[in-house]
């Protein structure tokens, strides 16, 4: 394992830690470094072919849209449900949903870590209920 030399904020050209590359301490002195080489930094190999990049495509932000304007449509219909039901009847409605999907979400985290899949929640309702309801999944 190498030592790696970083570039903080404080020293002169200013770039930030997080937004640098980091490069093994012997090619920074001699100059030789470049990008390809993977470097350990803490135990983690950081590699640019591996490295995460910004950038949201259209389907991301019409996702964000529609998660934002369900989010709404929740707000305002509860205001009708309390206005008619009171505010311990939304409430136990609310803990209900919750842990249904609580519950969802734990399962379907239990088996990702015992079996990764590509696939995602249609892969495991194919391979652990029936193929058709991982089509029906699926198919929205």
């Amino acid at each position: 394992m190498t030592d790696v030399r970083r570039t903080s904020s404080s020293n002169e050209g200013g770039h930030d830690v997080e937004k640098s590359h980091y490069y093994a301490a012997d090619e920074y002195a001699t100059g030789t470094a470049t990008t390809n080489t993977p470097v350990h930094v803490r135990g983690i190999e950081v590699d640019p072919h591996t490295a995460l990049h910004r950038g949201l495509r259209a389907r991301h932000i019409t996702m964000i849209a529609i998660g934002g304007a369900i989010g709404t449509g929740l707000i305002i219909g509860t205001g009708k449900a309390l206005a008619q039901a009171g505010p311990g009847s939304i409430f136990i409605s609310y803990s209900i949903v919750g842990f249904l999907v609580f519950i969802v979400m734990a399962a379907l985290g239990e088996m990702a870590a015992w079996l990764p899949m590509s696939a995602g929640f249609t892969g495991y309702a194919t391979r652990f209920c029936d193929p058709s309801l991982g089509f029906a999944l699926g198919w929205t």
